[in-house]
């Protein structure tokens, strides 16, 4: 056993189709391994057979070495968000329909983790996203998020005109239905169907995509990951803006607001099977080359 591997978490999605079976298997694989088990508290009821420890994500911050996220991309990038602080890296279980993140199959999952949790794996470092709202009375809110932060209309038939600067120099001002800044990881996510690039997981890079441009001029743009975006509205018309990271809503968000989005300080990390290939996902999830290759 790895020394680095100890005390192992399991975080599932309740709702999930055969989460119960999946999560009980491997809740008594891995302590027939000899690891110490904790149970995300939310789906610990769900365990049969065994009963293991439970508790919060803050738990499995404080005493765990590696979770194991039982469900789909949604699934991963909420524990990402909660748990990149204390460093903890993640495999993914796939319960979900299509798995970018989460891309080892409960059919096999035992026979992977057997290889991974003997050390060989694939490890990524993925960046993450911070967006602070700035008001005159300071930061008023904050969030962090693994895909993309999104900003757009509250309302289906209004358009929001926004103002984007790159570190400090006016980039454009657009009139759209919102705008998407997006990490490698969600490039293939909300920022494919806005027509952004799809970047490989580790490059360096933030994505800008326009949603719906008025202008069709209006292209996505790519930065380094180190520069600080900025989101201002413009005043002359009365919108009502919203504010989304993954799939966590800032409430309240005014159109005086300033959105300032920058890279995090910490990372969080993704174990693959050690034969692991990013291309290959692309491939299998969006039906590439189909009738080209074996």
């Amino acid at each position: 056993m790895p020394a680095n591997f100890r005390t192992i978490a399991l975080i599932g999605k309740p709702d999930a189709e055969r989460i119960a079976e999946t999560l009980s298997e491997l809740c008594r694989y891995l302590l027939r391994r000899g690891f110490r088990v904790l149970v995300e508290k939310d789906c610990a009821a769900l365990v049969a057979g065994v009963r293991p420890d439970t508790g919060s994500f803050s738990d499995i911050g404080e005493q765990c070495d590696l979770a194991i996220v039982i469900g789909g991309d949604g699934t991963l990038l909420t524990a990402a968000r909660y748990l990149a602080q204390f460093d903890i890296p993640l495999i993914g279980v796939n319960l979900g329909r299509l798995g970018f993140l989460v891309d080892i199959s409960p059919t096999d999952a035992t026979a992977r983790l057997d290889e991974m949790l003997d050390g060989r794996y694939s490890a990524e470092e993925r960046f993450i996203l911070r967006a602070k709202v700035w008001r005159s009375s300071g930061i008023v809110y904050q969030q962090t998020a693994i895909n993309e932060v999104v900003v757009h209309s509250r309302s289906a038939t209004s358009m929001i005109e926004i103002e984007t600067s790159i570190n400090g120099a006016f980039l454009n001002s657009q009139r759209s239905d919102g705008l998407i800044v997006s990490t490698p990881t969600g490039s293939t996510a909300y920022a494919l169907s806005a027509g952004g690039p799809i970047l490989a997981p580790t490059l360096k890079a933030i994505v800008l995509a326009p949603i719906n441009p008025h202008t069709l001029s209006n292209r996505p743009v790519v930065v380094d990951y180190d520069s600080v975006i900025e989101i201002a509205f413009r005043r002359g018309k009365q919108v009502k803006v919203q504010v989304a990271c993954d799939n966590v809503s800032i409430p309240d968000v005014e159109v005086t607001d300033r959105i300032e989005i920058r890279k995090e300080a910490k990372p969080f990390r993704i174990l693959h099977p050690w034969n692991y290939d990013f291309f290959e996902i692309l491939r299998a999830k969006l039906h590439w080359s189909s009738g080209y290759r074996s």
